[in-house]
Formats: C-alpha cells, structure tokens, sequence
C-alpha cells in the first residue's frame, strides 16, 4: 500500500467525528465535495468501503482500523509539532474516553495541568463519556487514542496500567428514609422501593442489592436520571436511593445531607488507564514526554490522590 494521504486521513477522523460531510467541511474548511473526493481517494487507495453514507454516517470495520492509525497519526504529529516548538495545527485534538463518575469527581483536577498547558501549546483534549464498562470499545473502536475502563485486559497494540478502586456506597435523604425506611432498607423492602439509575448501562444498584441481600439478578423499581451530579442530587431530593461513588458523597454524608444505608456493604470497581502504544514510542526517547503519555501520568497521578487503592 502506497502512503496514505494526511489530508485524506484528517477527513476521515473528521467524518468519525462529526457523523456528516457538511459538518466534516466546516471543521475542516473546505467543501463538501473536496470532503468527498478525499475519501474517495483514501477508499480507492486502501481498496475498501470505508464509510457508510448513512445518516448519521458511520464508518466500516476496514474504516475503523484506518481511524486507530489516523488518529495515532494526529497524535505523533502534535508531538512533532510540540518539539519542534510551534504551534500544532489548528482543531488538532486527542480523544480519551472516561466514565461519567470518574469525570465528576477525580478526572478533571488529575487532568487540568494537561488542559493548562494545551491552551497555551494550541491542542486541545476531548473527553469522551460513556459507562465504565463501555468506554474501552472507543478504544477498540479507534474512536479514541485512551480510556478509563473496567477492562483489565490490554489490546493488542495497547498498554494498560491499574488506576485504583472507586467504592460504590448506597445514600438517600434523611426524609426518604423516615418516610419510606422506617426500619431500614432490607430483603423485605427493597423490591418496593424507588432506586435510581444512571441509565440503562448502569449496574450498579443490582450490584449493590445482591452483595447486601444475596438476590441475584434482582428486580428493581428504576427510576432514570443520566447525569452524575443529578443523579446526587435527585438523591437528595428524595426521589430514592442511590448507589453512587463514596468519593462523591463523602461530604453530603458528613454534612447530613444524605444518609449511609448498610455501611457494611459497598460495590469496589477497578478502574484501568488503556492506550495506544504510538509508533513514536518505538523509537528514540524523545526530549519531552509525549502528549497522550503526560495524559497517562497525570489520571495515574490523580487516581493514586483520589481512590481507593488495591493490595497488591
């Protein structure tokens, strides 16, 4: 295979994206016909379908694999760019995808040096959100360069590293609780009683009730709020129980905002930073540490302040 086309594979990860040609044209700055004669010219000279023209578009297996290495490209050209100490192209940006609880208590803080330094560097860091579970098939999916995920195991072409424990504890108002639990949530009553969820990915609160009560694959009365910071604070209102990160509620339970239900019983989730292994780490050690290296350090330097860490 000849070499590929920069320009053509800067369209293509503008496509993944943005999930539409007119979209890709305007971040890129060109026209909608030039977006799609550099895919055509990236299609023929890979010799496969690589977008979906589907609305919104998505891309094929072929094309997904053509996205890990344009992203890596992107992210070794911004490295370059760094050293050489100019500015990097303009929209340049790496994508790390993260869990929405991780990114409402410990992500942004063991990030923000990283962010500080892009404003004034010209890159940009785009965060990605989805559950634990889930973020590491942006990873395979080439639609992000890391991840924070549950998965322990590393993809091939990829380096993974333990982060630390984020402990689930079960909370809900002091009202909610003398109304609703006079006697406390227990086997009799938790099939009856309001539990809220961040959305339909989110296992957390059956979980919780099978280690508490030995239920396994108990039904639960859902009700749905898919926001971390308005999941907590339905909680407070009073619109059930919730089963959320300790690290979050640590100081609405301290204040008496909220109500710790069976300290006994918590649900430990492990937490692991995954990414790509750049063809620029295969070399030389550069004079500054790479960029989606420094973004590696700084979530293990956060997560080693902020969770729980596992015995070894």
């Amino acid at each position: 295979m000849k070499d590929l086309d920069y320009a053509s594979l800067d369209c293509l990860t503008a496509l993944a994206d943005e999930r539409s040609f007119e979209r890709a044209a305007q971040r890129l700055s060109i026209s909608q016909s030039a977006v799609s004669q550099r895919l055509r010219s990236l299609e023929s000279q890979v010799g496969q379908l690589l977008v979906v023209r589907s609305r919104p578009l998505r891309l094929t297996e072929p094309g997904k694999v053509l996205l890990r290495y344009a992203r890596q490209l992107q992210a070794m050209r911004t490295d370059m760019a760094r050293e050489l100490g100019g500015r990097v192209t303009p929209n340049e940006r790496i994508a790390i995808a993260v869990n929405a609880d991780s990114l409402a208590t410990w992500v942004l803080p063991a990030l923000d040096r990283v962010v500080q330094a892009g404003l004034k560097e010209g890159f940009g860091l785009e965060l990605v959100v989805d559950d634990q579970d889930f973020t590491h098939d942006w990873l395979r999916q080439g639609e992000v360069l890391g991840c924070v995920s549950t998965v322990r195991q590393a993809l091939r072409g990829c380096a993974v590293q333990a982060l630390g424990v984020m402990r689930y504890v079960a909370v809900a108002s002091p009202a909610f609780v003398r109304e609703r639990l006079p006697r406390g949530l227990n086997e009799a009553n938790f099939a009856s009683t309001p539990f809220l969820v961040f959305n339909r990915k989110d296992d957390s609160q059956a979980l919780w009730v099978t280690k508490a009560f030995g239920v396994r694959s108990p039904r639960l009365l859902e009700r749905y709020v898919p926001s971390s910071e308005a999941y907590v604070r339905a909680v407070s209102m009073g619109w059930g129980v919730g089963v959320a990160p300790e690290l979050q509620l640590r100081p609405l339970i301290a204040s008496g905002e909220l109500q710790l239900l069976r300290s006994d019983v918590s649900v430990d989730v492990t937490l692991y930073w995954h990414q790509w292994k750049l063809l620029s780490e295969q070399t030389a050690a550069p004079a500054r540490v790479a960029l989606l290296d420094q973004i590696g350090q700084a979530l293990a330097t956060g997560a080693r302040a902020a969770l729980h860490q596992a015995e070894a």
